[in-house]
This record gives C-alpha cells, structure tokens and sequence, in this order.
C-alpha cells in the first residue's frame, strides 16, 4: 500500500501539479510583461504632456 500510495502521490505530482505551475509563471510572465509596458507607456506620455 505504501508503494501504492507514493506511486499515485507521484502521478499526481508530474500531471496535475507541474503542469498547473508552469501554466501559472506563463501567466505571471505575461502578465508582468503588460504591466511594464503600460508602466512605460504611461511615462512617455506623462513626460510628454509636461514638457510641452
């Protein structure tokens, strides 16, 4: 049973868990690489609009 159990701990590790994660920093990533776009995107046009 205890080789049962770690088997199926295993299973359950490698496909649900791994995959969830890696989905999760994708979306992370992304998400963080909009956010410094925007963060950029704001500045120029607040330095824009102040110096003219």
């Amino acid at each position: 049973m205890l080789v049962l159990g770690a088997l199926l701990g295993l299973f359950v590790l490698f496909n649900f868990l791994l995959p969830m994660l890696a989905g999760l920093i994708k979306l992370v990533l992304i998400v963080g690489v909009v956010a410094v776009i925007v963060f950029v995107a704001v500045t120029l046009v607040g330095k824009s609009s102040r110096s003219s």
